[in-house]
């Protein structure tokens, strides 16, 4: 049987208006602590030149400028980058922010000294050029920082009942893949010098029942707003009542809030 070769351009207009539905400020208010603390595992140098791929609405570039670098910042979608510039002219902090592709960066090889992305070029839908990309503007000795959702922690299982129900296209690799170490290990084998893989745990706390963190994400994350938006009512209810059970289950706090660890791989490339 001949292989599915997606259509990327239309592939990619797709998870450009799923990124920019809903509102995923509201989403990325809660992993902000998250964010900060994974920049701060980061050397930044004041000065350095950083790029934050898939930035989102600002979560690892406003806390990578307070450091001192001199932040590049990049998303497929237009309003979260909207987000992330104002946030960061509030705090005058010394930022740019522009439209782009994770698999085609628009800027020249060796142009930064730290290359990121946390919870973000993960989703674009070709690893290989991800990877060729994210050590392309990295210059030689400079660091290739990534945080992933791993398989087999809270979040790759959340994925795992959602693509059961709604199904990504045919012919793509598992986003969460660039949690797995071996599948990492492959992808970089070619151009790192070093690679450092830690799995670390995430704390999602949300002042509301499990119930209740369901229907917050389908009002302001954009991928799951679309994924219910294709099933029929029933199917609509099922993903519900799957999620809430899952968010239940892994749910560790008593108070009628939501407390969930989730795993994800630290990932630390020097590049060649």
């Amino acid at each position: 049987m001949p292989s599915i070769v997606p259509d990327f351009a239309q592939l990619k207009s797709n998870m450009k208006s799923s990124w920019m539905a809903g509102d995923f400020g509201r989403i990325a208010n809660f992993t902000a602590q998250a964010a900060e603390d994974f920049v701060g595992r980061i050397p930044i140098q004041p000065g350095c030149l950083l790029l934050d791929v898939a930035c989102g609405t600002g979560n690892t570039a406003v806390p990578a400028a307070r450091a001192g670098a001199s932040v590049t910042g990049v998303d497929i979608a237009s309003n979260l980058l909207a987000q992330a510039r104002q946030r960061a002219a509030a705090e005058h902090l010394e930022t740019r922010f522009e439209e782009g592709d994770a698999e085609d960066l628009p800027f020249p090889d060796r142009s930064f000294d730290v290359v990121l992305s946390m919870f973000g070029a993960m989703f674009a839908p070709r690893p290989e050029r991800v990877t060729a990309e994210l050590l392309r503007v990295c210059r030689p000795g400079g660091l290739v920082a990534m945080a992933n959702w791993t398989p087999d922690g809270f979040v790759g299982k959340s994925f795992q009942i959602t693509s059961t129900l709604v199904p990504p296209p045919p012919g793509l690799p598992a986003p969460v893949l660039w949690g797995d170490e071996p599948a990492v290990r492959q992808r970089f084998s070619s151009g790192a010098s070093s690679l450092d893989l830690t799995r670390r745990k995430f704390q999602f706390h949300y002042p509301f029942s499990p119930r209740e963190t369901v229907e917050f994400f389908r009002q302001y994350f954009g991928p799951t707003q679309v994924a219910f938006s294709r099933l029929d009512p029933a199917g609509q209810t099922t993903l519900a009542a799957e999620l809430e059970s899952l968010w239940a289950g892994h749910n560790t706090a008593t108070d009628g809030t939501t407390r969930v660890e989730a795993e994800y791989l630290d990932v630390r490339a020097i590049r060649a």
